[in-house]
């Protein structure tokens, strides 16, 4: 019989590929363990996408990526010399391939000019939500890359950018969005606050911003 637990991270510690043993509490571990999060979430959208459907075939590819990614992550310092370009490392073409796919749904699909509001139907929700932990691996990632080379940060800014784009494309043709309050009216001089629009008010909710921000909705440049 072939048994799955092997005790040995009973102690709090985990293996690494190519040998070495670290806390499972490490940024390394932590990052990649979000990584493993918004694997698992995108394999909702695959199971919810028609089987050999253009959408199944992305997502499966993307997941496979994800393969390559925790890889590179979960290897020490000194052995990254073992590591092999787009088999246990990301690589400039596996960058190169996502960004052609944005460019293709940004051709394509009509991208809304505001804040849209998630949960157009299940898939394009799966997918924010596996965006919003890709974003969640790339703030741990970026505090403590695997090396100054590494192209793993690159690689999952450009996924959280291309997971927005496939929601959008998934929303369909319509979808609820989000637009900024309109300005209060100015008080006339000499009236109170209670006789127009309450004090302090007049524009967007601090830290919303235009609708063409990079930042959209988790889209960054």
């Amino acid at each position: 019989m072939v048994r799955i637990y092997t005790k040995t991270g009973d102690d709090g510690t985990t293996g690494l590929l190519y040998g070495g043993r670290v806390p499972k509490w490490s940024p390394a571990i932590e990052a990649n363990g979000a990584v493993d999060e918004s694997q698992a979430a995108l394999g909702v959208v695959r199971a919810e996408a028609e089987p050999g459907s253009e959408l199944h075939e992305l997502v499966t590819a993307i997941e496979r990526d994800l393969w390559v990614l925790m890889a590179e992550v979960a290897t020490e310092p000194r052995n990254r010399r073992k590591l092999v370009a787009g088999t246990t490392s990301v690589s400039e073409a596996m960058v190169a391939s996502l960004e052609e796919r944005i460019d293709g749904l940004m051709a394509r699909v009509e991208m809304p000019a505001a804040f849209v509001v998630p949960g157009e139907n299940r898939v394009s929700a799966q997918l924010d939500v596996a965006r919003t932990v890709v974003r969640r691996a790339e703030r741990l990632v970026a505090a403590d890359p695997p090396a100054p080379e590494s192209m793993v940060g690159t690689y999952l800014n450009r996924l959280s950018d291309l997971l927005w784009a496939m929601a959008r494309w998934q929303d369909g043709e319509h979808r609820l969005t989000v637009h900024r309050p309109r300005r209060a009216a100015r008080v006339p001089a000499g009236a109170s606050a209670a006789d127009g629009a309450p004090a302090g008010t007049g524009g967007a909710p601090a830290g919303t911003g235009d609708a063409g921000d990079d930042d959209e909705n988790g889209g960054e440049a």
